[in-house]
């Protein structure tokens, strides 16, 4: 099971057979990965500059611009350390290791076990943490270094408690927190500044705002345990 620091990264995925494509957006989102697509260079493209993903899962063989050329602008022209997975039937050693003069961080040879992708994923964005600075989980970005909060690309007017709360919530989708828990995610050494009860009034006060963008409830009260952070 992936580690719960892991829930949450966007992963771009661009693969021009949607075969490959589909199986590999199955698997990722399974274990509680949001997945972008990408058709070809330009498209991948594209999404990286609006979307700014955690990590890239690159094609070689693309239309319109090759995954090696992709590679090379994210790293010199953007300047971005955003981790890359190359994916590709170009299977030599004179491959791979122009694969990772290019700056790639993994290199997966076609036909390649999706379940062993999913493994070395977990392992680039393990070594590669500092590199992402956002939280992505069923129509909600966060950005905690930079202290902000989204709902499908709206900006929530949060304080900053209620910020702290989503983003608690955010690291434990679908799971039943109690108030402790919740209050001991939220501050360290023990040094709470509210009360098991008074978080209740925040919750409501978060569940307000998200109200404001959508109607679906996706802080759910469990009677005598808590809440839980649900997705669609």
């Amino acid at each position: 099971m992936m580690h719960t620091n892991l829930i949450g990264k966007t992963v771009l995925v661009v693969e021009d057979d949607p075969k490959i494509r589909h199986l590999i957006k199955i698997y990722l989102m399974k274990e509680g990965y949001e997945v972008i697509e990408a058709i070809d260079g330009h498209d991948a493209k594209e999404k990286i500059e609006q979307l700014d993903p955690c990590i890239l899962v690159l094609d070689l063989m693309l239309p319109k611009i090759s995954g090696e050329e992709i590679c090379r602008w994210v790293r010199e022209d953007l300047t971005s350390m955003m981790p890359i997975i190359m994916l590709t039937a170009k299977a030599s050693e004179k491959n791979k290791i122009e694969g990772f003069k290019l700056g790639a961080d993994d290199y997966v040879v076609k036909p390649f076990s999706p379940a062993e992708l999913m493994v070395r994923i977990e392992a680039v964005l393990r070594r590669t943490a500092n590199r992402c600075s956002k939280l992505s989980f069923t129509g909600f970005t966060i950005k905690p270094i930079k202290g902000e909060a989204l709902f499908k690309g709206e900006k929530l007017e949060l304080t900053h408690f209620e910020f702290k709360l989503l983003h608690t919530f955010m690291q434990h989708p679908n799971q039943v927190l109690s108030r402790e828990q919740i209050l001991n995610f939220i501050y360290e050494n023990n040094e709470k500044a509210v009360t098991d009860r008074t978080i209740d009034v925040h919750i409501k006060h978060l569940r307000g705002k998200i109200r404001e963008k959508t109607p679906k409830d996706y802080i759910q009260t469990v009677r005598g345990m808590g809440y839980k952070f649900v997705g669609v």
